[in-house]
This record gives structure tokens, sequence and C-alpha cells, in this order.
């Protein structure tokens, strides 16, 4: 009979810890379910906030890259002006040659035929006999 007691007080114990247990969830679910949304919507807000800062320093970085090529446009007109300045108006054709020669550094991937005339100065514009026809 001692046996007997002793199973059914464990048998009443575990009783009462699922009902507890039970119990629990009933609160427990509804607040929990309330705290995950709430934790889901403060990421959703840092996540938004992170990428607004990024957007920001995005646009800081671009307007001073923009800044940047101003003062270079800026300082080439300027080398220009004192270039032009210094040749005192006057560009001889050995000078435009040069400058003609040094911009082809500058063509990349660009196949130029170069033919040297009587003054030895380059064409810069050519057609062929079949444009010039009428």
């Amino acid at each position: 009979m001692g046996a007997c007691k002793c199973s059914l007080l464990w048998g009443t114990v575990a009783a009462w810890c699922l009902a507890l247990v039970i119990f629990g969830l009933f609160f427990g679910l509804p607040h929990y379910g309330v705290w995950q949304q709430e934790m889901s919507g403060r990421a959703e807000f840092a996540k938004a906030e992170q990428n607004r800062r990024i957007k920001i320093e995005e646009a800081k970085a671009n307007l001073e890259a923009e800044r940047l090529n101003a003062e270079a446009e800026v300082v080439r007109a300027r080398g220009a002006a004192e270039a032009i300045q210094i040749e005192n108006g006057s560009l001889t054709p050995s000078y435009i040659q040069y400058l003609w020669v040094r911009q082809q550094a500058n063509l990349n991937d660009k196949t130029v035929i170069y033919i040297p005339t009587e003054a030895n100065l380059p064409l810069l514009e050519a057609r062929s006999q079949r444009m010039m026809r009428p």
C-alpha cells in the first residue's frame, strides 16, 4: 500500500506541474508575442537608421568628390590661361603639331594613321574621295 501512496503522490505532483505549465503558457505566450514584436520593431528601426546614416555618408563623399573635381577643373583652366599668356597669343605650326602628338596618348585603343604633309603638319580632318564627289 505504501508504494501506491507514493505513486499517487508523484502523479498528483506531476498533474500540478502540468497544470502550472499550461497555466503559464496561457498567460506567458501572449506577453512573449508582444515582447517579440517589440524587439522586431526595434531591430527594423535600428536597421533603417543605419541605412539612413550610410546614405548621408555616401552623399557627403559624393559632394567632396564634386568639390575636388571642380577645383581640378579650375586649376586646369588657370594652367591653360597661363599657357596661352606665355605663348603670347601666337601659336606656331610646330607647337600645334606638338600638341597634336601629345594628345595621341589619350586615344587608348584607337588607331590613328599619320600622313605627313609638305608643311610637316598632321591632317586633322580627312575625307575620302567618295564623299567629295558631287
